[in-house]
């Protein structure tokens, strides 16, 4: 049997590639989808788009922090990304006496631009090809064998690319369900500033009540500078570091967009999974995914409530609050896609074409019955998996808890090495203090009450921890009664040595009392039941799994060759192409592509939290002083438009492009009737909305005062 080598340029039915759909690899766009991206407008080269021996546009794009995309916007290492991916930088520099989430902030020198300690921006410098490298030490292995050998064979190809005196650090990425190996080559910075933001009302407007929907009105971005030493090369934060010199830097259009206009988005998109099964989709949609959506909603509830009541307490949860409620809505309104749109029963007709193509080949014929026997033994628990990840581990006490739990293991081992003890301690010291620092006991305690509680009335009874449930009827009363769960969490919290400094000394003085912990007893009797009895199922799942997935790939790719296709996203730099497009989601209903300040106006609610808009904003909007950024067609300021543009999870701060290579904005988000589009892309009504960089030069110049950082920039009029 031929090795399929060249898999990114192959095919099938299960993945119809219509001309939007896709997130294409840069390095192969010539072999697959270039002709049509110029066809479709694209006014640039192959090599424009993509180069190792010569500035590219690949060149101006990086990974931005630990899950978004950013781009650079000028010779001086500007660059731009949302808001909410800079979120946590920004509320790291803030304090309630500068609270620059709330007031916004623009450096007006170099000097006065902030470091951001822990934030890095990660440049690819190239991507090889190591398919047959390691498809040779694979041979036929098969399970967990393949799987153990395949990590094995990445990490050695991984450190033969890497430099770490240089920051440069290689990471395979399996693709197509490991059936094609990437290496994808990056140099680190770890220099990185604040530079500009704008004020929340801004940056979130339209808060969870807008997220995931068009219209929308939020200036989701926010400006950094990545800086270098001397000669250019990475370094640590220092006084005498400069700017980067960027090998490439992206001009940014003011020209405005129409429907119908070219648009493309480079980026490092995170995770689809677009060959998923009709067993996994209903799995989501009826266990993960309701699962997820109720457990977040009591956290988010409780930590929403505190922060209303005081600036500080919204200081310190914000950034986590945003991190929760962003998937929350995503998986809900997921779940309802994939069930209007009958995504599992589209699935399962696929699968029966398979079916009767491999009937007769030994090496597929078997897939989907072993499939469902997989998923068959793997149900009965996946909503305990999903309980103890979101519901216990959902308490930031629980979590923190949970982590003494190595510490407990050195100290009942024994001839453990008092060093690697003492080390153990030490770590743990230090992340108490910075637990200590985020915690909000008066929304965890609720937290923590509430998923027992829900843990208790959701999970088989058979499942549970033992005795766990029984000493909390003896001890606080009926397992039916909320008051029961409240009195019990208020205790763990009075009890617990991780409040108390005085029993935490006595507890690194001897470890082994951590075991008499109430926080520590509740996080670990969950887990240890979890750990020695349904741990071993669920990993049992995912080999099989992801065994019978590269199969399956590996067959429908030999059952339709020679048909273009592109990877699931996997963190790795993409591309995709598409047109500024208005849409109709229902009968009578109809959007435009763009959105004005006339509906951010529209929206404001004086004090609201979600709605309320900066003074500055408001005596500009009303005198229409947008300056240079103005819509002359619309007389107005366009803040947002609309794109066909396939993207996901890890695009935020994406650049998106007009035919030429200009900036013409930021992509942020996607619409909520196409949020099934991790497992299926919607042909007719997938949408990602970008923030119009004329609304983010506006927002920094004319809101800002902030032009220093215009004339950095190459604008193109």
């Amino acid at each position: 049997m031929k090795r399929i080598l060249a898999a990114i340029v192959l095919s099938f039915t299960l993945l119809r590639s219509y001309a939007d759909e896709g997130m294409w690899l840069p390095l192969l766009l010539g072999k697959q989808v270039y002709a049509d991206m110029v066809k479709r407008g694209l006014k640039l080269s192959a090599d424009q788009l993509y180069s190792m021996n010569k500035a590219s546009i690949k060149d101006a794009i990086v990974i931005f922090g630990r899950g978004c995309t950013g781009e650079i916007v000028s010779g001086s290492g500007l660059i731009f990304t949302n808001h909410h991916c800079g979120y946590d930088a920004i509320a790291s520099a803030s304090s309630v006496e500068h609270n620059y989430l709330k007031d916004g902030f623009y450096a007006k020198s170099f000097q006065e631009e902030i470091p951001s300690h822990g934030l890095s921006v990660q440049f690819l410098l190239k991507i090889e090809d190591v398919t047959k490298e390691v498809e040779a030490e694979l041979g036929n292995l098969k399970g967990a064998e393949r799987a153990k050998k395949q990590s094995e064979v990445i990490a050695s190809i991984n450190a033969r690319f890497s430099d770490p005196a240089k920051s440069i650090e290689a990471r395979i990425s399996p693709l197509f369900k490991s059936n094609q190996f990437l290496v994808f080559v990056y140099q680190r910075y770890n220099d990185v500033r604040l530079v500009g933001t704008p004020p929340e009302s801004i940056g979130k407007y339209g808060g969870d009540t807008d997220n995931w929907e068009w219209p929308r009105h939020t200036g989701d971005f926010s400006v950094f500078r990545v800086y270098a030493d001397k000669d250019g090369n990475p370094a640590n934060y220092s006084t005498t570091n400069l700017p980067l010199k960027p090998k490439h830097f992206l001009p940014v259009s003011i020209k405005g967009v129409k429907d119908g206009d070219y648009a493309m988005i480079f980026g490092y998109p995170g995770s689809t999974n677009r060959y998923e099964t009709s067993y996994g989709v209903k799995l989501k949609t009826d266990i993960e995914n309701p699962s997820l959506v109720g457990l977040r909603d009591i956290r988010l509830k409780y930590m929403l409530e505190e922060m209303k009541k005081d600036p500080a307490v919204k200081l310190k949860l914000a950034s986590d609050f945003a991190g929760i409620a962003n998937y929350w809505k995503f998986f809900d309104g997921e779940s309802k896609q994939l069930l209007k749109y009958k995504v599992a029963d589209q699935k399962a007709k696929e699968e029966a074409a398979f079916i009767k193509w491999a009937q007769d080949k030994p090496e597929y014929k078997d897939i989907f019955s072993d499939w469902e026997k997989a998923y068959a033994s793997w149900r009965p628990y996946a909503k305990h998996r999903m309980y103890i990840n979101e519901g216990v581990m959902g308490s930031p006490l629980a979590a923190f808890a949970a982590s003494l739990m190595n510490i407990e293991r050195l100290a009942a081992t024994p001839n453990t090495k008092a060093e690697d003890l003492k080390k153990a301690l030490d770590d743990a010291e230090e992340r108490r203090k910075a637990f200590l620092e985020a915690e909000n006991k008066e929304s965890d305690v609720r937290i923590l009450a509430t998923t027992a509680q829900m843990f208790y009335n959701d999970i088989d009874k058979n499942q549970h921890p033992i005795g766990f449930y029984e000493n909390l009827k003896g001890n606080y009363g009926d397992l039916k009664d909320d008051a029961t769960y409240r009195k019990w969490a208020t205790d763990v919290f009075k009890g617990t040595a991780i409040f108390n400094d005085a029993k935490w000394e006595a507890f690194k003085k001897n470890p082994a009392t951590i075991q008499e912990d109430p926080a520590f007893a509740y996080a670990s009797a969950f887990l240890k039941n979890w750990n020695s009895k349904y741990m071993p199922f669920f990993q049992q799942f995912n080999t099989q799994n992801n065994e019978l997935a590269r199969l399956y790939l590996k067959g429908i790719m030999q059952m339709n060759p020679g048909k273009k296709m592109y990877p699931d996203a996997t963190f790795t730099m993409r591309v995709s192409y598409g047109n500024v497009k208005s849409y109709q989601p229902r009968d009578a209903v109809k959007y435009d592509y763009v959105c004005t300040m006339k509906g951010v106006l529209e929206k404001y609610k004086p004090g609201d939290y979600e709605f309320d808009l900066p003074k500055g904003l408001l005596e500009l909007a009303a005198k229409k002083d947008y300056g240079q950024y103005i819509d002359k067609q619309r007389n107005d300021l366009v803040v947002s438009f609309i794109t066909t543009n396939d993207i996901t999870g890890g695009n935020s701060g994406s650049p998106v492009l007009d035919a030429n290579g200009n900036l013409i904005g930021l992509a942020f988000d996607g619409n909520y009737e196409a949020l099934s589009h991790k497992i299926a892309f919607d042909k007719d009504l997938n949408r990602t909305i970008c923030v119009d960089v004329r609304y983010v030069l506006w927002c920094i110049d004319k809101l800002g005062g902030a032009s220093n950082l215009i004339r950095e920039l190459k604008l193109v009029r």
